[in-house]
């Protein structure tokens, strides 16, 4: 080994990782490219992310317009004078009490590089509201949607027990309208079921801060891993109902301009994974020609620099076969078959160099360790930098152990009697 064959595989190296970054750049691309293409294809077959809001009434009061009007008097003079019309005013109707059941189950969607959070949610919202006046009066209720582009399956609104006539803009929201007794309450239930994308969310009213009273909403899901998204209320009781979780939320009065959010939990997405694994490859290819060339210090017979070529090209047959098989097969099957793929490249090709009959499966197994086994760490989000920390500090603890003896400047000294002969 000398310095000029340390300096061809750092050449080779540097190459390499050029190699690598333009194969992960374009996995980013591919995955950035269609993700929002792919995720309106999804949203529009399946169904888009659900916000389901409260429903709002209001009680009509008859009311008094005073207007201004012109009229012609006499020679032709303007006069105005003030007309009074009668009009009905649309007064807020209290909420009494809130009990709500949902039901998510998670039907997670592949579309390319990319899996997506689908689920299926069941919804029944039972809603009292109160006539605040001491007259009978007409009251009016609406309901919104929760997605504009959803499907309503088994959809049931019901006034005071009766299907209600249906009114208002049906591609938003739910409207009817019922007399009230003086003091009395309108119930309206509301069940459905439907398809959405990502969270669930419900509002305690459409916009702005809400007063809840006597509030009850129970969240029913099949997986656990669940997460609350940002700016939304934790549940005040957590309880685990089979493979999920039972979550309630319970407010005896409650003014708030928060929401309630569910986040299902995601699936590790094999474009954005397989593009970290491939940028990681140079400190994987790293580790390995450490690890080669102090064997080829240590062997009678040292690999050439044409060798490590090849080599360093079957590390690169690992992440160019994951690339391009991860659109076809699980994260899991592509990686298994590019890890055989790429190990039995180098050990095929070291038995046949010949010569060193030790050197393929110390190449293997070194191989296992820094190509596998670091590219495998990134299944495991949060550990990834821990497992390859530990990985190289025990590399370097055998390295100097290996080397402490090596008189160095007789390594890489010209014509010295330790020189070594290459394959």
């Amino acid at each position: 080994m000398t310095a000029r064959r340390i300096f061809a595989i750092g050449f080779i190296f540097v190459c390499a990782a050029a190699g690598w970054f333009t194969l992960g750049t374009s996995l980013v691309y591919r995955t950035g490219q269609f993700d929002s293409s792919l995720r309106e294809e999804v949203a529009g077959l399946w169904g888009g992310p659900h916000r389901q809001s409260a429903p709002e009434a209001w009680v009509a009061r008859p009311a008094d317009t005073v207007e201004n009007a012109v009229e012609q008097a006499d020679r032709g003079r303007d006069v105005a004078r003030q007309v009074r019309q009668p009009s009905v005013q649309w007064v807020p109707a209290p909420l009494l009490r809130t009990a709500a059941d949902v039901t998510l189950d998670l039907e997670q969607r592949q579309k390319g590089l990319l899996w997506y959070d689908t689920y299926t949610v069941a919804f029944r919202g039972t809603y009292v509201f109160t006539n605040p006046d001491d007259v009978e009066r007409q009251v009016r209720v609406r309901f919104a949607f929760p997605a504009p582009h959803a499907i309503y399956d088994d959809f049931s609104f019901l006034v005071n027990g009766q299907p209600a006539l249906r009114g208002g803009d049906l591609t938003k929201e739910m409207e009817s309208l019922a007399r009230v007794g003086p003091g009395g309450q309108l119930t309206l239930v509301v069940a459905y079921r439907s398809r959405g994308l990502d969270d669930w969310r419900y509002a305690m009213s459409s916009e702005g801060v809400a007063e809840a009273r006597d509030f009850v909403l129970t969240v029913r899901t099949n997986v656990r891993g669940l997460d609350f998204p940002a700016g939304t209320m934790s549940p005040t009781s957590r309880v685990e109902s089979g493979a999920g979780w039972l979550l309630t939320w319970r407010f005896a009065n409650l003014v708030t301009g928060q929401a309630i959010g569910v986040d299902l939990p995601a699936r590790q997405n094999p474009g954005p994974l397989a593009a970290r694994i491939t940028f990681f490859a140079p400190v994987s290819l790293l580790f390995f020609l450490a690890v080669m060339v102090v064997l080829d210090v240590r062997s009678s017979v040292s690999l050439h620099p044409m060798n490590y070529v090849f080599i360093s090209a079957a590390f690169f047959a690992f992440h160019l076969l994951l690339a391009y098989l991860v659109d076809h097969v699980s994260i899991h099957a592509a990686f298994g078959t590019s890890a055989l793929v790429s190990a039995s490249l180098v050990a095929s090709y070291l038995r046949a160099v010949g010569g060193m009959p030790e050197r393929w499966w110390q190449a293997v197994l070194a191989q296992a360790i820094y190509l596998v086994a670091f590219s495998y760490a990134f299944f495991f989000e949060g550990f990834t930098g821990l497992a390859v920390t530990v990985g190289a500090i025990v590399t370097l603890f055998v390295l100097m152990q290996m080397t402490a003896r090596v008189r160095w400047s007789e390594v890489f000294g010209r014509g010295a009697a330790g020189a070594h002969h290459a394959v």
